[in-house]
């Protein structure tokens, strides 16, 4: 397929929204992650399904059980409908999440699917269910290097107006 510049320029858009979602939660920086969402955005998440906002201030609670999280998105499928103010997009979600309270790793495995809508010139997520593939958990054996010398998953947690990098 053939994609102008405009379209381009869209579909990058599209990703950096989805890569905002996952910098968002796995720092714990509410208004991040809310950037990923229009204020009238729905999320299905299992457990949680109601208004996206609502569902970002819920992970700012829910995921302090896990001391880091690692949300790692693959295989971003985008297709913008016709007029270009609409897409539909499926993510391949593996997250990482190491347990606060014990040396034990949960892995999650799953698929976002998305609708994005462009409002002005910027695109955000509409509406997003989550669907679960499989889950597990595992110890964590230490590996042979001196772990406690490097800054620990929890160092930029939240990361509330900090820039990237050191």
């Amino acid at each position: 397929m053939t994609y102008t510049t405009g379209q381009l320029g869209d579909l990058e858009a599209i990703r950096e929204c989805a890569r905002r979602y996952c910098r968002g939660v796995d720092r714990l920086d509410e208004a991040l992650m809310k950037s990923a969402y229009w204020p009238d955005a729905t999320d299905d998440h299992g457990a949680f399904k109601g208004n996206a906002h609502e569902f970002a201030e819920h992970c700012m609670i829910a995921h302090l059980k896990w001391r880091s999280t690692s949300h790692c998105i693959f295989n971003h499928s985008i297709e913008i409908e016709t007029g270009g103010r609409r897409a539909r997009g499926e993510i391949y979600n593996v997250t990482y999440l190491f347990q606060a309270a014990a040396d034990v790793l949960d892995t999650w495995h799953g698929r976002y699917l998305d609708v994005y809508e462009k409002r002005e010139d910027e695109w955000r997520i509409l509406e997003r269910v989550c669907v679960h593939e499989g889950t597990h958990s595992q110890p964590v054996n230490a590996m042979d290097i001196a772990a406690s010398q490097f800054r620990q998953g929890a160092f930029d947690r939240p990361s509330t107006s900090r820039s990237l990098g050191p």
